[in-house]
């Protein structure tokens, strides 16, 4: 039978040490001529051979493509927990390109004259049972505590876990013997034999075994890639099996991958004229044959493991996900999950998360969310989101991370298109070499629709605006499944709620806005320790308000500990290139309080902005945050927040300056409304209601609130974010393009009447 794999390809490379750079250069003709994996066996305890750790490593700093295994690695002389770390950490390394090859051992007077233990056949197969719970374990960084194997061969006693992988490695076991095709049907993701030792009707016989180890087990038989080692030679006429032209090649391959199901073949030798002929006419000819002879073809078909599937949510149509959308949805039990549920700093746990490249898909991804009403709608850009609305618990979320295009549409007119799932690292980077800039928050890790459909209070705020200031037009998707743009002359009371409320009017797949013009930027990061805190807040606010517009800074602090005084940290952007101004602007900031480290550089203000990991965002907590803005931070607002703090409830309070060019604009001119406000103060805690009980002493002092860092989604939180005259506009905005509530699951304005959501 076969078992719906993709149909892929590898070399198998001998490691010889007598021309240590023949292996690494065969490597690199396997991923020249397309091959898929790259495989070296493992045999510590030859001399003539290299180490095959070492081997893969350097193979991998030596290719960008290609996927790197032992074939297969020795476990008696690899000790499973660190063979692990050393996994994970070539995974990370290569960009997910790590596979792992396990044997049992088999060569035993080799193994016991290196110091490994002779073990029974028996034995044998436990101990790489036991080594596979180690390797598992350790890889399983959501589990909590430390990782616990009990084993007589290999144990684990509260080891600390990880690193994860980069993707889910697959564990693929060489074995023959009935008690190891059980193991690999119980625990293992592939079956590794090689051809030259079987026997004819060994494969469907160890499939057999194998497959009714995994029912066994709970578990699909189709999760377990099936894989074979193989050789031949190539001749003008056939002369027996594998023996003879590329077609007979092609002829012998196929019943294996039909009827005995093998999803990898791996060429054995280093001759380069046949990795190339096999590369270049029988892969090409077979994956053909294969597309004609199964019904998914040589790509194959998406399989979840049954554990996955019994991680579902009730209450979604899983069988009923687009076509376009399937092969990238995640869900609950996929290895994707881990990273796709939350973000940054939230975890999450939705029941399915789509994620859309186009906007067509983007419109199917809505016309799905449709037909499940009663389920939570997130809607994602970078994964940051902070006020939760991005996640939820259960239901649905669109994730358009994957529609993060940086286009130049005028040059002369500093006119760009970026894709609303592009971060804002990426498009500081983008335009720096043009010498342009978008005021684009604080750090780069931020998703571009969620701060420019919110407002966008960045690190150019004072000098040039907030973001949706500079935005020219929007391509949105509306509930109705429908695609409009919207401009000051197309739809422009929809124009005018994206910039402050989009996530109540639609899905915005892209926006065009005209960048400015700034050079290298003075960048200052001040740490003081302020004797008074009360006094500190109102001179640096002071001096925030008071100061030329070239200057915007941002204040974090956060609460006394152990009888320790509080620590502030101001970073501070001088838009200007010239040391004397720069200085001179920090150092109004710096006379506050003392000095207790400081950073101060003339960078582009790119440079700012690659703030953030490589990695994506993995985060489990579910913290608390409250938002406001305020006119001026006066001596009795000073006074609040310093005994907020010390209350203990506050673990991050900060003060954003905003001001200047952003009360340039008229209040009405977006339904970010409360544009004379000169800072915006943010705070978090672990506790909802102390932080509420502190939160309610510094109320008093605020003239409206920024809703991208508010958690709290009551009417009272909507009504601080939207003055009556901007609610009143924003519901018929609602009534317009949206009077079945659609977009509900966030800061939502209520259209005037709200029917039953549709459902199709």
């Amino acid at each position: 039978m076969n078992y719906g794999h993709r149909l892929e390809f590898g070399t198998f490379i001998t490691p010889t040490n007598q021309s240590p750079q023949t292996p690494v250069q065969l490597a690199q003709l396997s991923e020249q001529l397309g091959f898929d994996v790259v495989t070296f066996q493992d045999h510590p305890y030859q001399p003539a051979f290299l180490d095959t750790w070492t081997l893969l490593t350097w193979v991998a700093a030596q290719t960008s493509r290609v996927r790197l295994s032992a074939n297969v690695h020795s476990i008696p002389l690899r000790t499973p927990a660190v063979l692990a770390r050393a996994a994970a950490s070539l995974d990370l390394l290569s960009d997910g390109r790590a596979e792992l090859g396990l044997g049992a051992g088999g060569f035993w007077d080799a193994i016991e004259a290196m110091g490994g233990r002779r073990l029974a056949p028996g034995e044998a197969v436990q101990a790489l049972s036991e080594a596979i719970d180690v390797i598992r374990a350790l890889w399983d960084v959501d589990a909590r505590g430390g990782a616990r194997v009990g084993g007589e061969f290999y144990r684990l006693d509260g080891a600390k876990r990880g690193p994860a992988p980069k993707h889910p490695i697959p564990l693929w076991i060489g074995a023959l013997k009935p008690r190891m095709l059980r193991l690999i049907g119980e625990k293992g993701d592939g079956w590794l034999p090689s051809l030259p030792y079987l026997q004819p009707g060994d494969l469907q016989r160890g499939n057999a075994i194998i497959d009714e180890a995994a029912r066994s087990a709970g578990r699909d038989p189709r999760e377990i890639r099936r894989l074979v080692n193989l050789g031949g030679r190539f001749a003008s006429s056939r002369a027996g099996f594998l023996q003879g032209t590329s077609q007979d090649w092609v002829d012998d391959l196929l019943p294996l991958v039909v009827e005995d199901g093998i999803g990898t073949f791996i060429l054995t030798g280093d001759d380069p004229r046949t990795m190339q002929q096999f590369a270049e006419e029988v892969m090409p000819a077979l994956r053909e044959a294969v597309d004609d002879a199964l019904p998914a073809g040589s790509a194959g078909e998406r399989i979840r493991p049954a554990a996955a599937i019994a991680a579902r949510r009730d209450g979604i149509d899983y069988d009923g996900v687009p076509e376009a959308l399937r092969d990238t949805a995640v869900e609950p039990g996929d290895p994707g999950y881990r990273t796709a549920r939350g973000g940054y700093l939230r975890g999450g746990a939705p029941g399915l998360v789509l994620r859309p490249s186009t906007t067509d898909e983007v419109v199917e991804a809505l016309a799905y969310a449709r037909r499940h009403p009663d389920l939570p709608l997130g809607v994602r850009s970078g994964g940051h989101g902070i006020s939760g609305r991005s996640t939820n618990d259960g239901g649905l979320v669109i994730d358009v991370g994957g529609l993060n295009g940086i286009e130049v549409l005028d040059a002369s007119q500093r006119l760009v298109r970026v894709g609303a799932g592009a971060r804002w690292a990426d498009v500081s980077a983008a335009l720096a070499p043009h010498g342009w800039a978008l005021s684009s928050g604080d750090y780069g890790g931020v998703g571009v629709g969620g701060l420019a459909t919110a407002g966008g209070i960045g690190y150019l705020s004072r000098s040039h605006g907030l973001t949706i200031d500079h935005l020219r037009a929007a391509e949105v998707v509306l509930a109705d499944g429908s695609v409009v743009r919207a401009s000051e002359t197309e739809h422009p009371d929809l124009f005018w709620a994206v910039r402050g409320a989009g996530g109540n009017v639609g899905i915005v797949t892209s926006f065009d806005f005209v960048a400015d013009e700034v050079g290298d930027v003075g960048w200052g990061f001040l740490t003081q320790v302020p004797e008074d805190v009360t006094d500190y807040l109102v001179r640096w606010g002071s001096v925030v308000e008071n100061a030329p517009r070239d200057l915007t800074s941002f204040l974090v602090m956060g609460p006394p500990r152990n009888g320790q005084p509080a620590v502030a940290q101001s970073r501070s952007v001088v838009e200007s290139d010239d040391p004397d101004v720069v200085i001179a602007r920090l150092q109004e900031i710096a006379s506050i309080a003392p000095l207790y480290d400081q950073e101060v550089t003339i960078t582009p203000y790119a440079g700012i902005m690659q703030n953030v990991a490589a990695t994506a965002h993995v985060a489990t907590g579910e913290p608390v945050a409250h938002s406001g803005l305020v006119e001026h931070v006066t001596p009795e607002f000073a006074a609040a927040a310093a005994a907020a703090l010390t209350s203990g409830a506050i673990y991050f309070f900060q003060l954003r300056a905003v001001g200047g060019a952003v009360s340039d604009v008229p209040a009405d001119a977006t339904a970010y409304a409360h544009r004379s406000a000169n800072f915006s103060v943010t705070a978090m805690g672990a506790n909802a209601r102390r932080l509420d009980e502190a939160w309610a002493t510094l109320r008093p002092f605020f003239s409206g609130m920024y809703l991208s860092f508010e958690t709290d989604q009551s009417p009272e939180a909507l009504a601080a974010a939207f003055p009556p005259a901007t609610m009143q506009r924003l519901r018929e905005v609602k009534d317009r393009y949206d009077p079945a509530n659609v977009f509900r699951h966030n800061f939502n304005v209520a259209p005037s009447a709200t029917p039953a959501a549709v459902t199709s």
